[in-house]
């Protein structure tokens, strides 16, 4: 489980276009990473929703999101389109980001776990959430911040 004040693990890894997001490439700035068990299944929905319709807050305190998930490009390409997510997702589907995050416990896991971490802008967790609740956790990060 990670702690407050250490670290983040640092990770690179594809977004659903194609292009490597690196953490260490984001420091300057706040980092909430959301991980998800399925693209296009209701919990994730209305969590990607909720984050969708905050994004302009969590820009206000120089905050990037990114979901993660174990999906395939594809399924989080459509995923991203049909709800018109304004931040990027993650396909981590080697796993290795969801088990060094605590999302998934090993490279067979089917879908990662809903757990969140958020990154103050130095590369340190600032909070670890191992369980989240998909209709209350983007409004308690962005409270957060």
């Amino acid at each position: 489980m990670l702690k407050s004040g250490e670290m983040a693990p640092d990770f690179t890894v594809k977004d659903t276009h194609g292009k490597d997001v690196t953490l260490s490439g984001l420091r300057g700035k706040n980092v909430v990473l959301w991980f998800y068990p399925k693209a296009d299944t209701p919990g994730c929905t209305a969590e990607g929703c909720a984050f969708r319709d905050l994004k302009g807050d969590f820009a206000k305190k120089n905050a990037e999101i990114f979901g993660v998930s174990v999906d395939p490009p594809t399924d989080n390409a459509a995923f991203a389109s049909k709800f018109g997510f304004n931040f990027p997702l993650l396909c981590d589907t080697d796993r290795k980001v969801a088990m060094a995050y605590g999302a998934a416990d090993s490279k067979e896991a089917a879908t990662a776990r809903r757990a969140a971490v958020i990154i103050d802008p130095e590369g340190k967790v600032k909070h670890y959430f191992p369980k989240v609740s998909a209709q209350e956790f983007p409004k308690e990060a962005l409270g957060l911040l």
